[in-house]
């Protein structure tokens, strides 16, 4: 077998291997290891100390020493160790564990209770009301934590029973619940966009400021579809009563929104427009997020030692986990390089003579059919950096690719059969609602990130605009 066939024999192994249900990490470090030893397999220079004992009659046992140290002395080894290296000393990666501890601390905060009752009161009055609170305050938490899962569970815990018990239809409070906890992961400050960053190399700023208005379109879109229906068809969220959501005095309800939803929005507005406007780098930021989490939690009284350990636990566990698929993927993706897979791919993709258009619709398609088995962190890892290399040779911005890889995203984990946003609420929702009605409930949503990229391909500069006046680019 040639190079690029041996490349192209890698990925099919890899691909394999995922859909068998292996850690993704440890098998791309594995199989970059292993194939790597391959590649870079050069016997007369791994072996010429021994060869030297051999000749020079030296006794067995250094015999051996040598012949050991010449099978360790592969160049994917000093690979393995660089990568390693490169990723645990990446300045962009080092806002990741930051921007993790504030989400989780503000999680367990009790801040979004408090929310999520103020804004159903200050909503009571808007068609679908309930609704249109739990996607706000999942709008403000995602941004927050920017962890899918946690904020389904959260306000699955909060935000369902409430809707339920208000007689709303339970495929479509299912689907307010899913749709809303996946914006984090594109609305700044996302974690999402930070790890794009790291593979592509395009600056984390300006993603944050072109994903902004996308992240708000596909929100204000989600508001639109649930007040439309809610006054279309107002049996599946019917108006409140006054038992179940209070009519408050306006000065009431003011100090609410001032104790609850004020405190958690100039939190997240001072940490994105610090970042933005070049107050202060990502890190930076992300730092004074995390202290302003806890400064939010000492204020609510909510920070107990238990809490504090938890957030931290939960904040080195996903960022151990971020940081060894870095390493595992950039190990992978350049012993696939150096055998000659990238160039096969760039070549097959060209040959292919695509315009702009249909090579944006070709790698879109190829990304929401690996959301189906994967999560977004290995396709952000894995393979998005097959496309980047790409760009150029089409003309495309990376960064308008990757705000479209961003909303793309949001199809991970809402499509069935993989859609893990339901799998999350299903694990703590009454046993009366099923699974197939939370599948059913997030199709409207999904609807609605397909007229999101749609918008955004007819209309780029809902994400080009913003970078454009703010850095000039």
């Amino acid at each position: 077998m040639t190079d690029p066939q041996v490349a192209l024999f890698m990925l099919g192994i890899f691909i394999l291997v995922i859909f068998l249900g292996f850690p993704i990490a440890f098998t791309l470090m594995a199989m970059g290891i292993s194939f790597g030893y391959f590649a870079y397999f050069d016997a007369p220079r791994m072996w010429r100390a021994y060869n030297r004992a051999v000749e020079g009659g030296a006794d067995g046992w250094t015999q051996f020493e040598t012949w050991i140290d010449g099978f360790f002395n592969n160049r994917i080894f000093d690979l393995f160790i660089n990568q390693t290296y490169s990723v645990m000393t990446n300045e962009v990666l080092t806002a990741v564990p930051l921007f993790l501890f504030m989400g989780y601390v503000v999680e367990r905060a009790n801040i979004v209770s408090r929310l999520f009752t103020t804004l159903n009161i200050a909503a009571r009055r808007i068609p679908g009301s309930m609704a249109v609170a739990a996607l706000i305050t999942c709008t403000l938490f995602a941004t927050a934590t920017g962890i899918v899962g946690a904020v389904v569970t959260l306000m699955g815990l909060l935000a369902l029973p409430a809707m339920l018990k208000a007689r709303y239809d339970n495929s479509f409070a299912s689907g307010i619940i899913c749709a809303g906890g996946t914006l984090g992961i594109l609305i700044p400050p996302s974690i999402m966009l930070i790890v794009y960053a790291a593979s592509s190399g395009v600056s984390i700023v300006q993603l944050y400021a072109g994903a902004l208005f996308p992240g708000l379109l596909l929100s204000g879109l989600y508001l639109v579809y649930v007040v439309g229906r809610a006054m279309v068809q107002p049996s599946v969220a019917p108006k409140p009563t006054r038992e179940e959501v209070p009519d408050l005095p306006v000065g009431q309800l003011t100090v609410m929104l001032l104790t609850s939803f004020f405190p958690l929005a100039v939190l997240i507005l001072a940490v994105l427009g610090a970042i933005l406007f070049g107050l202060a780098t990502p890190t930076e930021a992300a730092s004074i997020g995390a202290l302003g989490g806890l400064v939010l939690a000492v204020s609510y009284r909510a920070l107990t030692w238990g809490r504090l350990r938890e957030s931290v636990y939960l904040t080195v566990r996903t960022t151990a986990m971020v940081c060894w698929l870095f390493v595992g993927s950039w190990t992978f993706s350049s012993v696939f390089s150096y055998l000659g897979g990238e160039q096969v791919i760039n070549t097959f993709v060209t040959g292919l003579d695509l315009t702009p258009l249909q090579f944006l619709i070709m790698a879109q398609l190829i990304i929401f059919l690996l959301g189906w088995p994967l999560e977004w962190s290995e396709i952000i890892i894995i393979f998005v950096p097959i496309f980047l290399p790409l760009l150029p040779h089409f003309g495309i911005d990376p960064l308008f690719f990757g705000i479209l890889v961003a909303l793309n995203l949001q199809t991970s984990f809402l499509t069935p059969p993989m859609a893990m946003s339901a799998y999350y609420l299903k694990g703590i929702a009454p046993p009366h609602v099923q699974l197939i009605q939370i599948f059913k409930g997030c199709m409207p949503f999904l609807a609605m990130v397909f007229v999101a990229m749609a918008v955004l391909y007819l209309q780029p500069q809902i994400a080009l605009w913003l970078p454009g006046m703010i850095y000039g680019r």
